[in-house]
C-alpha cells in the first residue's frame, strides 16, 4: 500500500508539473480530482464552476478537472491533499466523516423528513458551519453538490429490512454506513467502488446501495435488476479545497470561488432531477424493476441508532437534533 502511495504521489507530480508553468501574470491553477465519469451531472456543475471561476477572475484563477479517478480514489485523492500535490477534491459525506466528525451526520438514515428539508441544511448556516468544520485536517468545504437519496439495490425485491437479512450489502467505508446496515441486518462489507460491478457479477457481494444516476452510469443495471426505493440516506457530494490553497488566494479570489461555488450548487439542482429522470427510464429499459418498499419498517429498524448515538456521541447527537430541528 506504501509504495502504491509513493508511486501514486510520483505520477501525480510528474502527470501535473506542466500546470505549474503559468503566464506572464501568473495564474493560478487548481487541480481537481474526482471519481466521476465526465457525463455524470456533477463533472457538468464543476466544469460550470471552473468556467465561472476564469470569467470572475479575468483569467487569473483557473480550476483543472481531472475526472474517472485519473489521479486516484476519493480516499487517495483527499490523501494527495492533504500532502500539498492537490488543491481540490469531490468527495462525499460519507468518505468525509473519517476526516471531519461533523460530515457523519448526513450519513445517518432517515436524517431528512423531505429533499425540502435538506436543502434548506445544506443551504443554510448549518450547512455552512458543517463546511468549515475540517480546517484542523487541512482542508475546507466549498460547497455541496446534490447526489439525491440511496437505496438497496440486488438480484432480488427488497421490500422489508427482513430482505435484507444475510445479504452482503456493499457499503462505504463509513462507521454509520456500517452501523446502518447491520441494524437492517445485512452484512455490510466495505469495498472500493471501482470494484463493486465486478464483485456483484461474481456474488463477491450480494447487494449495494447508490443513488439512481451513480447505479445506471456505473452499469450496476446490468448486473443488479431490482432497485428498492428505500431512499434511507441523502448524503450530499462536497467540493473541498486545501486550506494551504484557500489561504493563498486573494480575498477577492476566495470570493469568487465561493460564488461560483454556489451558482454551480444550484446548476446541480437542475442536473440532477434530469440525470436521475433519464437514468431511471434507461435501467428501465434494461429490464431493471424498481420497488416501492415498505419505508415505514426501515425507519423503525434504524431508530436504535439514534438512541445509540444520544448515549455514545452527545455532541454529535446535539447537532442531528439542530438539523432534525430546521425548518
Amino acid at each position: 500500500m506504501n509504495m502504491r502511495k509513493t508511486l501514486l504521489c510520483s505520477f501525480v507530480g510528474a502527470a501535473l508539473s506542466l500546470s505549474a508553468v503559468t503566464s506572464a501574470y501568473a495564474a493560478t491553477t487548481l487541480k481537481l480530482s474526482h471519481n466521476h465519469p465526465r457525463d455524470h451531472a456533477v463533472h457538468k456543475a464543476m466544469s460550470q464552476l471552473a468556467k465561472e471561476v476564469k470569467e470572475l477572475t479575468d483569467g487569473e484563477v483557473k480550476i483543472r478537472i481531472y475526472p474517472d479517478a485519473q489521479l486516484g480514489t476519493q480516499r487517495e485523492s483527499m490523501e494527495l491533499m492533504q500532502n500539498g500535490a492537490l488543491d481540490m477534491v469531490k468527495s462525499n459525506a460519507a468518505e468525509l466523516e473519517a476526516f471531519s466528525p461533523a460530515y457523519s451526520a448526513f450519513n445517518l438514515p432517515y436524517l431528512f423528513r423531505d429533499k425540502a428539508h435538506y436543502y434548506s441544511v445544506t443551504d443554510g448556516e448549518l450547512g455552512r458551519e458543517i463546511l468549515d468544520s475540517s480546517s484542523e485536517s487541512g482542508f475546507i468545504g466549498v460547497t455541496y453538490y446534490d447526489a439525491g437519496a440511496r437505496s438497496f439495490y440486488t438480484s432480488k425485491p427488497i421490500k422489508t429490512p427482513e430482505d435484507l437479512k444475510g445479504l452482503k450489502v456493499r457499503v462505504q467505508p463509513s462507521p454509520t454506513a456500517i452501523a446502518m446496515v447491520k441494524s437492517l441486518g445485512g452484512s455490510p462489507t466495505p469495498l472500493a467502488y471501482g470494484e463493486l460491478y465486478t464483485a456483484l457479477q461474481q456474488g463477491v457481494v450480494d447487494a449495494a446501495e447508490n443513488n439512481i444516476p451513480s447505479f445506471s452510469l456505473s452499469r450496476h443495471s446490468e448486473v443488479s435488476k431490482y432497485f428498492s426505493l428505500d431512499e434511507h440516506t441523502m448524503v450530499p457530494d462536497v467540493l473541498v479545497i486545501s486550506t494551504k490553497t484557500y489561504d493563498k488566494l486573494t480575498k477577492e479570489h476566495q470570493e469568487a470561488l465561493m460564488k461560483a461555488a454556489k451558482d454551480s450548487s444550484e446548476y446541480m439542482k437542475q442536473l440532477w432531477a434530469e440525470s436521475e429522470a433519464k437514468e431511471r427510464k434507461k435501467a428501465e429499459g434494461m429490464g431493471v424493476t424498481f420497488v416501492q418498499p415498505n419505508k415505514a419498517a426501515f425507519v423503525a429498524s434504524v431508530q436504535p441508532m439514534y438512541a445509540e448515538l444520544e448515549k455514545s456521541n452527545p455532541e454529535l447527537s446535539q447537532l442531528v437534533k439542530r438539523i432534525q430541528d430546521v425548518k
